[in-house]
């Protein structure tokens, strides 16, 4: 072992100074540059929308009780150096002289919040501004539309309990309301201190209380492992994602974008490292001939080449993780503005596997063919036609598309986008070898042509098996760069679109029947808006497919909570607009009423199948109906919608109450309290704070795949060097032999272009069509966003393909057209 290893390493050393791995070592430094690039700032990006979704909890994490909070929880946090704060929600009823009126009321200590901030107007509905800390004892903040139900004004007294406080001002924005958008009643917002003095909170009183917490990542995750094991029944733990669906929604499609770009520089590795490595085999062939005739045993020769190949690889991937973490620096220096706060550090998790990412893909795309060295015959030294044993297809594309399966599911850590990719890679591939090999059947009609056009077009057939590979190594590039620059500004776009500037920003909730027509007319007349109204039912889930349904039944917090609420049940002729059917048939059988429509990510948290049973219990009796679809809904449009929607007739002699969202500009919410006035038990939800934050993360988000797609792009210009590469031998030799039989200078570049644009050509061709169907893909099975082809896409791929093929060919190949031809000859 120790002989072998210091043979290999002279032999790197001479190879190197040589020339022969520093294509093979660029590929593989690029390569694990891009994907720790990627996973380092991911990472940041990832931890910094983590810390905005906190500012939705304000905090970074939470505890949630209906009992008060063992002490103990908040001291284990503070001996971590964790910041904390404490709240209290609760309902009681206040007093304005006669006036009474249900209200949810908010008790926060002096450290609220934590992320985030309190804002506060000086009048309903008047512009807000930061409040600076929670109310001051002896005061509260209610929101607008208890001013208005209660006819008050800055500095009103209101009686809650057994005290009085006074109203100091508005309510406007509180950072983590987003999961509790829909209240039944007025908020308001009180000092924790004074509710001991109310004398409304006492043993068993229906209460929420809450302990914020903030600090570093290393002490909330040992509070975490901590305290998880520690949760009783009625006990929670929070984090960003359960801010409200619409926040989630935006942080899995943030992640999803990112995780492409990380997958697409993890395939470009494996084309890039596979294309180099057999050209460096190959020009090894010789050199493992004249080794066995001096004696080397073919396990010497394999081990001596596996032992090169594994020290090369371990320094490039150690330079490419530094150079990756170099460029993430600076990228995270360039992007400063576009975050409210500095990116916090990365770990050192992305470094790790940047340089084991390179090992495998190096092992999986490189051994094959490297330990196909160790059988070259002898004899070789006399026959150079002679070369090993060709090694088994399943064993050189099995193992290899084992490893493509593992970088993939590593790198995406999302079920749905790695099958996706791993689907639409074997797809591309499977298509461009497959047109590669009819195009080299069909040159043989090239014949037909004469001078550069022949000698190019005979050069793609006469290696066909060649000129397969680089097609669709060369496609497979073309296909990511199109696929991140137009595609990528394709779905980011629609991204953008599903949250546009004139999306609802208010709800109106508990509208009665009778409402609807005058209310309508009212905001037609008034606001300018002509919104449709939804009916809403409530109803609690009491059996499934006939067995009777309770929170014993589940593991998951989630699912034990929703089993112990009460739905917002819908009717409707048909789906919403922002709703797609993904299992199913809406309203299968026409003539059946007693049939639901459930949201996808619900069924799966409460374990429900289309064919399944449900019975709810609304207004003292049962309904009951098979489940014959299941929908995906797209929480962060903010348009109005619902888990489990039935048929009209279904719910029609159930009493309902109506919902309706629409748009509504800044200098019209003054209007809103005249609404409220004429309408006082109608409920007005302003969630423009909520939905700033949301379009915050789409931004940042945004910005950060735009700057990722460089390290992609750089990846994709490798992989077409070396593919360039792979025929650099032979093409030196056949331009020596043309050279010597009288061909000019310019009619061999002439031949040599007429090859790579047409090589270009067809792999950008294929490229483009494989862009679109993938970019298709994308959008409606991963990203959940409108898909437009983009025409440009063509004319690009074809562009492209020609033009950047043909120069970087003509670029990489500029050593074939200076090389003379004599020595060429000498060396054959």
């Amino acid at each position: 072992m120790r002989g072998t290893f210091g043979f290999a390493w002279r032999a790197l050393r001479r190879d190197w100074h040589a020339g022969e791995l520093r294509i093979l070592a660029m590929a593989l430094v690029v390569a694990v540059a891009a994907i720790s690039a990627v996973g380092f700032f991911t990472d940041r990006v990832r931890a910094a929308m983590e810390h905005q979704a906190g500012e939705l909890l304000a905090a970074d994490r939470v505890v949630e009780s209906s009992r008060p909070l063992d002490p103990a929880l908040e001291e284990k946090a503070r001996a971590l150096g964790l910041r904390t704060a404490r709240t209290l929600f609760f309902r009681s009823v206040v007093a304005a002289g006669e006036e009474l009126q249900l209200v949810e009321v908010k008790a926060v200590d002096q450290h609220y919040p934590l992320r985030g901030a309190l804002r506060v107007a000086q009048g309903p509905f008047a512009p807000d501004l930061p409040a600076g800390g929670p109310p001051p004892r002896g005061t509260l903040w209610p929101e607008a539309r208890l001013f208005t139900l209660l006819d008050l004004a800055p500095g009103s007294w209101l009686s809650l309990g057994e005290t009085r406080l006074e109203a100091t001002g508005v309510l406007a924005y509180e950072p983590d309301r987003g999961g509790m958008i829909f209240s039944i009643a007025p908020r308001l917002m009180m000092n924790l201190g004074d509710v001991e003095a109310t004398g409304l909170i006492q043993s068993g009183s229906l209460a929420t209380y809450r302990l914020l917490l903030a600090g570093e990542p290393a002490a909330l995750a040992e509070f975490e492992a901590w305290v998880k094991p520690r949760l009783e029944p009625g006990l929670r733990w929070l984090g960003g994602r359960d801010a409200g669906p619409e926040l989630g929604s935006a942080l899995t499609r943030g992640e999803r974008f990112l995780g492409l770009s990380a997958l697409v520089a993890v395939l470009l590795s494996g084309v890039a490292v596979a294309t180099a490595a057999h050209r460096h085999a190959r020009r090894h062939l010789d050199s493992s001939a004249m080794l066995r005739c001096l004696g080397a045993s073919r396990r010497f020769v394999a081990l001596t080449y596996v032992q090169q190949l594994a020290l090369l690889g371990l320094a490039a991937s150690v330079v490419g993780a530094g150079l990756g973490f170099a460029a993430q620096e600076a990228l995270a220096r360039a992007l400063a503005t576009f975050f409210a706060q500095a990116l916090p550090a990365p770990s050192w998790l992305p470094g790790v596997q940047g340089v084991a990412t390179g090992m495998v893909t190096l092992a999986g795309f490189a051994l094959p063919p490297v330990l196909w060295l160790g059988k070259v015959p002898p004899l070789r030294v006399l026959r150079r036609d002679l070369g090993p044993s060709r090694p088994s297809h399943w064993m050189v594309y099995g193992f290899a598309g084992a490893v493509v399966v593992l970088l993939i599911g590593w790198q995406a850590r999302d079920l749905t986008l790695g099958a996706y990719a791993l689907a639409g890679s074997a797809a591309t591939v499977a298509a461009l070898g497959g047109i590669a090999a009819l195009l080299v059947r069909l040159l043989k009609l090239s014949r037909r042509q004469g001078g550069a056009w022949r000698f190019g077009l005979a050069n793609i057939h006469r290696r066909a098996g060649a000129s397969i590979v680089q097609v669709v190594a060369l496609g497979l590039g073309i296909m990511a760069l199109l696929l991140l620059s137009l595609v990528r500004a394709d779905l980011l776009e629609g991204w953008r679109r599903a949250l546009p500037e004139d999306a609802p920003n208010h709800f109106l909730v508990n509208v009665q029947g009778d409402q609807v027509a005058p209310m309508r007319e009212f905001l037609g007349t008034q606001l300018r808006t002509a919104p449709q109204f939804h009916p809403m039912v409530r109803g609690r889930l009491v059996a499934l497919n006939g067995q009777p349904v309770s929170a014993d039944d589940y593991e998951e917090p989630r699912a034990q909570r929703l089993v112990q609420r009460e739905f917002n049940l819908s009717r409707a002729e048909r789906p919403l607009p922002d709703n797609r059917i993904v299992a199913g048939r809406w309203w299968s059988d026409a003539g059946d009423p007693h049939q639901w429509s459930v949201e996808k990510g619900l069924a799966e948290t409460l374990g429900i199948a289309v064919g399944d049973t449900l019975r709810f219990r609304v207004g003292g009796r049962d309904v009951e109906g098979r489940v014959t679809s299941l929908r995906t809904v797209e929480w962060d449009s903010f348009q109005v919608n619902f888990f489990v929607i039935a048929p009209p007739e279904l719910l029609r002699e159930e009493e309902a109450s109506y919902i309706t969202s629409f748009y509504l500009p800044s200098r019209d919410k003054p209007l809103l309290s005249e609404l409220v006035r004429t309408y006082p038990n109608v409920t007005v939800i302003d969630v423009d704070a909520l939905m700033g934050r949301v379009r915050t993360i789409i931004d940042r988000v945004v910005a950060a795949v735009e700057f990722v797609f460089v390290f992609t792009l750089l990846a994709g210009l490798v992989v077409l060097l070396a593919a360039i590469q792979t025929t650099h031998d032979e093409r030196l030799r056949e331009s020596a032999v043309l050279r010597t039989l009288g061909a000019s200078h310019r009619q061999v570049r002439a031949a040599l272009a007429v090859e790579f644009v047409a090589l270009g050509l067809l792999a950008g061709t294929v490229a483009a069509l494989a862009a679109s169907a993938v970019g298709f893909v994308l959008a409606t099975r991963v990203f959940d966003v409108a898909y437009q082809l983009n025409h440009g896409l063509w004319v690009t791929g074809l562009l492209a393909g020609a033009l950047g093929v043909g120069l970087a060919g003509m670029w990489g190949t500029r050593r074939v057209l200076r090389h003379p031809p004599l020595k060429t000859l000498r060396e054959l």
